[in-house]
């Protein structure tokens, strides 16, 4: 049996393994284990375990991953994400449609203290759900727009699939964040716009809210100004060189903390559970990049990933013809496989492909991270849907995937725009400060 053969069998069994829901970790490294040692032997397999499990487990720049999770969970804890959606609120809520333009927006902050999607619909959800129900907006609309809006944790920094990306290709996690900033601000954006067209084309499905006064709108926004601040020294340091990613994350969970302690809203008991979630959440990621360690050295010795960019580049199609074929590749897997494990699986194969044909990594980045978060809301996975589903029990799942139909679209144009502009996600990290 060839080399090649062998490598395509050990895809088959994992995609085998990750549909009958074996955990994306141990799939990999199942299968990255058995293919080496079916092609180089027990000792190779057991030496390339130990190497690298240790130099992963010691990389500095995984330290980003629960500092950043920390400071999420932290600022959960302390109602941070519920002032977001107040100040959101009091501004738009008036309008058609404000209550779901404002929860857009306020998971668009959140987005950017946690970067998690799926912590981002959660804790949205249980802060909006329940507003937009009283003021009688459609049920599709309101579980819509928290699936979608939840999916911009992925793509607004500080994201743990820019971690994972970055680790995965080598690339500096402070420009792939920095390149995250305006696509995000577009999607987000374009969220609203989502909103407003729906509500103008049929104003009963998302009524207008009360108008805040200028005390109450004034109150709202100075309660969001913390989290405003740290937003802008993690984010604004990273870009102007003041810290490193590390750092960043390190100062953003020092002073969500701080703020914790200072205004009282953050027990020892809510910090410990915090802290508890984070390694829980740290060690989920640690599991799935070590095995990913053991499935990639196992694809690049079956000559797997060469096979298949050899035949991309046999196409003979235009740069861009064949970046749009891989990207469709991920908006099809994304029906079925979860995020990382689509990283992880892809990434060896497409990567090699990517940098022979002279694509900006970085660009490159940011358009498969905008696919992920497009798998987040597309049937029969859908993630995020799940997650509101659990806080939505009384609405079908149907009605909630009917309910992010018209987002997905909107998704779909700003991955085109994204592609037809690559300068959106290039600018900031050329321009960063080293």
């Amino acid at each position: 049996m060839s080399v090649e053969v062998t490598g395509f069998i050990g895809l088959a069994t994992l995609l085998v393994l990750l549909a009958i829901r074996i955990p994306v970790a141990f799939a990999m490294f199942l299968v990255g284990f058995v293919g080496i040692c079916a092609l180089k032997g027990w000792n190779a397999a057991m030496s390339l375990l130990s190497s690298e499990t240790f130099t992963l487990a010691s990389s500095s720049e995984l330290v980003v991953v629960p500092l950043f999770i920390l400071m999420g969970n932290v600022a959960t804890a302390t109602g941070m994400s519920r002032q977001l959606y107040t100040a959101a609120y009091a501004m738009i809520g008036h309008v058609r449609g404000g209550l779901a333009s404002a929860t857009v927006v306020g998971c668009g902050g959140f987005a950017a203290l946690s970067g998690s999607s799926v912590a981002s619909a959660l804790t949205m959800g249980k802060v909006s759900l329940s507003e937009m129900e009283r003021f009688k907006y459609d049920q599709r609309l309101s579980t819509g727009v928290v699936a979608a809006g939840g999916t911009l944790g992925i793509l607004i920094p500080p994201s743990t699939g820019f971690v994972i990306f970055a680790i995965l290709t080598e690339q500096s996690i402070g420009r792939l964040f920095l390149a995250g900033v305006f696509p995000g601000l577009l999607l987000l954006t374009m969220f609203v716009l989502t909103v407003w067209i729906i509500c103008w084309i049929k104003p009963e499905l998302g009524p207008r809210g009360p108008r805040s006064s200028g005390a109450e709108r004034l109150r709202a926004l100075t309660g969001a100004l913390p989290i405003l601040l740290v937003i802008v020294v993690t984010i604004g340091g990273i870009y102007g060189g003041l810290f490193s990613p590390v750092e960043a994350a390190g100062v953003g969970a020092a002073l969500v903390v701080i703020y914790g302690i200072v205004t009282r809203t953050l027990s020892f008991a809510a910090f410990w559970h915090s802290a508890r979630s984070s390694i829980v959440t740290t060690a989920t990621v640690m599991l799935i990049l070590i095995g990913a360690h053991m499935i990639n050295p196992f694809l690049a010795l079956s000559h797997v990933p060469a096979f298949v960019g050899g035949a991309l580049v046999a196409l003979d199609l235009p740069v861009l013809g064949i970046l749009a074929l891989m990207l469709l590749m991920y908006l099809i897997l994304g029906c079925f496989l979860e995020g990382f494990a689509m990283l992880v699986l892809t990434l060896p194969i497409f990567f090699p492909v990517v940098l022979q044909l002279g694509i900006d990594p970085i660009w490159f980045g940011v358009l498969v991270v905008l696919t992920l978060e497009m798998g987040l809301i597309s049937p029969p996975v859908g993630i995020n849907v799940f997650i509101v589903k659990s806080v939505a029990p009384k609405v079908a799942l149907g009605d909630i995937f009917r309910g992010v139909t018209p987002f997905w679209f909107a998704m779909l144009f700003t991955l085109i725009v994204l592609i037809a502009f690559p300068q959106v996600s290039l600018f900031l990290p050329n321009t960063m400060f080293n």
